[in-house]
């Protein structure tokens, strides 16, 4: 097969779970066909490193890591005629999972010596690129809640994110913004939580976070309404057995460009997983078919 490039995050969870890693990326590519040379990139220069690849045209770029690491090399590589090969090595890997990528590293480097390709869809905000999604409101607040205790307590990412939950309700509030959908402006909201997903998620206990697509070249929108403490909890349960109530929350339908406006001079977001903070009005918008990738 074509010679391939192979990147892994040093500092990323991969690494540090188990530092024959590369190694083992190595020995499932070889095996399974794919002449690839493995390296180990910092975390600061990875994007960089995943232009650099993409410049060059046709080229396969295999990233192993979860999806801080594919977000990156997707954020170089959209738009390119670059070639994305995932080996889903992270906690999570959402991204891989929506693509139906196995988790197995055998059975993904048999996945990518097939070269079954695809085109699928990304998101941006204020030029960002995301590949799950993005939030206002309480869910950016855990995630910094949570990467606190993780730094200074040396918690578990799903312990820290339990505590963080439950004291992010504590603190619960809502914002007031203004939408634009698709250039026609949608008026005031107060919401607690904005989510913005790079097309449509389950929220059915089954497949709660799942997509079925991320082929359909749509932002997949949600507004909560503005409600109690108890009551955020309560509608949150319902979505989750499919159970939702007018007054819970609100999808917007058919976005591929939504604008947010704030009177705050700045608003922390979520992009990923990764918090941000950013100057409103905050531009989203779907990149359809914009990313190259090896799925099943």
């Amino acid at each position: 097969m074509t010679d391939a490039v192979v990147l892994i995050n040093r500092g990323g969870g991969a690494v540090a779970a188990d530092p024959k890693i590369v190694g083992k990326v190595a020995d499932a590519l070889k095996s399974a066909g794919v002449t690839a040379g493995v390296e180990l990139v910092d975390g600061g220069d990875y994007e960089a490193r995943c232009r650099a690849i993409a410049e060059r045209g046709r080229t396969l770029l295999i990233v192993g890591g979860g999806d801080g690491t594919v977000g990156a090399a997707a954020s170089a590589l959209a738009g390119s005629d670059a070639l994305l090969g995932i080996l889903p090595l992270g906690t999570l890997n959402h991204f891989a999972r929506d693509l139906g990528i196995p988790t197995d590293l055998d059975d993904a480097a048999a996945l990518i010596a097939s070269r079954s390709e695809r085109r699928v869809d990304v998101a941006e905000m204020n030029g960002r690129t995301f590949i799950n999604n993005s939030a206002i409101g309480l869910y950016p607040l855990m995630v910094v809640d949570r990467d606190l205790q993780r730094k200074r307590l040396g918690r578990s990412k799903r312990l820290a994110m339990l505590v963080a939950s439950l004291r992010t309700l504590a603190r619960f509030g809502h914002h007031r913004l203004t939408l634009t959908v698709n250039d026609e402006q949608q008026g005031r909201i107060d919401t607690p939580l904005l989510f913005v997903g790079n097309n449509d998620y389950r929220l059915d206990l089954g497949a709660a976070g799942k997509r079925e697509s991320l082929s359909d070249g749509r932002l997949f929108v949600m507004v909560m309404r503005k409600n109690s403490r108890l009551g955020l909890i309560a509608a949150s349960v319902r979505a989750l057995f499919n159970r939702q109530r007018r007054d819970d929350m609100v999808q917007i339908e058919d976005v591929q460009r939504l604008k947010v406006d704030s009177r705050r001079s700045v608003l922390t977001v979520s992009l990923d997983g990764e918090v941000v903070h950013a100057k409103p009005p905050l531009e989203y918008k779907i990149r359809k078919a914009a990313l190259t990738v090896i799925v099943p």
